[in-house]
C-alpha cells in the first residue's frame, strides 16, 4: 500500500479538522505517494527515532506530537528540528503528526488512558461546540432512499451510536423549467406539482463540501434544494478530556500508587489529600489543566492530567484531588493506539512502536 493510503485511514480515524486552532498536525515531510515500507510510531519525533526508521528500513513515521509547530526560515541544521527534516528528506521518509485531532476525535487518546486505568461509563468531558450542521433537502418520493443512501454514506446521519439518522415528511412540491434547462420531471414553460420528501439529517460542519458534492450527484434534479442550518447543539462524541467512573472507589493514596505503576510514574505531583474515596475520574492527557474548572463542575473526585500551574493547587485543593503525572507518561499509549488504527486498515503492514523514550523530562 502507499503512504498516502495509510494516511487516508489515520484522517478517517481522526480527520484534521478536529484539531485545535494552534495545531499543526498532519503532513509534517515528505511525498507520500511512494509504497509503505513500514511504520515507526512515536510519541515525539527526535534524531534517534528517524536514525531508528533508517536502520528498520521504514520510510513512514506516525508521531502525535508535530514535529513543526513554527515555520522553518532556513535549513541549517541548526536544531534539532531542522536536523530531522534534513535527514528524513535525505532517507525519503515521511512524517506525520495526529495530534489534537487524535485527542478531541471519538475513541481518541483520552479514551486510551481512560482504558488504562479501568474506567467504564466514558464520556467526553468538553464536548466540541458550534461543530454540526443540520441539512434539509426536498427529493422525488421515489428517489429518496437513494439520496438518503448518499447522504448517509458521505457523513451525515450519525448521533452518538446511532447513525443513518433522518427525519423525513412527505408534502408536495412545485416548479416551473424555465427555456434551456433539462427537468427530471414536468415539462418546459408549465407549473409542475411532484410529490416529494422533505429529508433532515446532521452532519459535522467539516464535511459540509463533501455530503453537498454527494447530494447532488445522486438527487435526480437538475437544481436540487437544500438548506444548511448551523446547529448550537454540542457535539457529544468530540471533544476535550474524558470522565468515567471506576468499578469500585479506592482511596485517594491507593488510586495515586496505581497511576504511578500503571504509568510509570518517576513522580506523581498531587494536591492536599481530603480523606475522599475516588470513583468519578476526569482526565486529560498532556496540558489538560484547562478543563480543572470541567472536572469540578461535574463534581469529579479526581482530575488527572501532564502538567498543572503551581497556583491550580492552591486554587482547586478543596474541590477536587489533582494529579500531575508528567506530559510524556500520560500521553505514551498513543502509540499503541494509532497502532490499533493501522492494523486494522493494513494488518499486514510492518508497524513497530520506537525504541527510544523521547521524554526530555528526566527524574533523578
Amino acid at each position: 500500500m502507499k503512504i498516502k493510503e495509510i494516511i487516508q485511514a489515520l484522517e478517517m480515524f481522526a480527520p484534521l479538522p478536529l484539531q485545535d486552532g494552534f495545531d499543526n498536525a498532519g503532513l509534517q515531510v515528505g511525498l507520500t505517494d511512494a509504497e509503505a515500507t513500514g511504520a515507526l510510531l512515536c510519541l515525539d519525533v527526535t534524531e534517534a527515532v528517524v536514525d531508528e526508521a533508517c536502520m528498520l528500513g521504514f520510510n513512514l513515521i506516525v508521531s502525535h506530537h508535530p514535529l513543526l509547530f513554527k515555520g522553518c526560515k532556513s535549513l541549517t541544521g541548526a536544531n534539532y528540528v531542522e536536523r530531522c527534516i534534513m535527514k528524513a528528506i535525505k532517507n525519503d521518509i515521511v512524517i506525520y503528526s495526529m495530534h489534537t485531532n487524535l485527542d478531541n476525535a471519538p475513541l481518541g487518546v483520552n479514551y486510551k488512558i481512560a482504558e488504562k486505568i479501568g474506567l467504564k461509563n466514558v464520556r467526553i468531558l468538553d464536548p466540541k461546540p458550534d461543530s454540526l450542521l443540520k441539512l434539509v433537502t426536498f427529493v422525488p418520493l421515489k428517489q429518496a432512499e437513494e439520496v438518503r443512501k448518499a447522504l448517509f454514506d458521505a457523513g451525515c446521519g450519525c448521533i452518538g451510536n446511532y447513525d443513518a439518522c433522518s427525519y423525513n415528511l412527505q408534502g408536495e412540491g412545485t416548479f416551473r423549467a424555465q427555456e434551456g434547462t433539462n427537468p427530471f420531471c414536468g415539462k418546459i414553460g408549465e407549473l409542475h406539482h411532484e410529490e416529494e420528501i422533505r429529508i433532515e439529517t446532521i452532519l459535522p460542519s467539516f464535511k459540509q463540501n463533501t455530503v453537498i458534492k454527494a447530494l447532488k450527484a445522486a438527487h435526480p434534479y437538475e437544481e436540487p434544494a437544500f438548506d444548511l442550518y448551523p446547529l448550537q447543539n454540542t457535539w457529544d462524541q468530540v471533544g476535550a478530556g474524558i470522565v468515567g467512573e471506576l468499578q469500585e472507589p479506592e482511596t485517594e493514596t491507593d488510586f495515586l500508587k496505581r497511576i504511578k505503576k500503571t504509568f510509570e510514574v518517576g513522580c506523581v505531583k498531587h494536591s492536599r489529600m481530603n480523606g475522599r474515596l475516588i470513583q468519578k475520574v476526569a482526565l486529560c492527557g498532556g496540558s489538560g489543566a484547562f478543563l480543572l474548572p470541567k472536572a469540578v463542575g461535574i463534581h469529579a473526585d479526581v482530575f488527572i492530567t501532564g502538567e498543572v500551574k503551581y497556583h491550580d493547587y492552591f486554587f482547586y485543593e478543596n474541590d477536587i484531588l489533582v494529579a500531575e503525572i508528567g506530559h510524556y507518561e500520560s500521553e505514551q499509549y498513543t502509540k499503541e493506539l494509532i497502532q490499533t488504527i493501522i492494523k486494522e486498515a493494513f494488518p499486514t503492514l510492518e508497524v513497530q512502536l520506537t525504541r527510544v523514550n523521547t521524554n526530555p523530562i528526566k527524574y533523578l
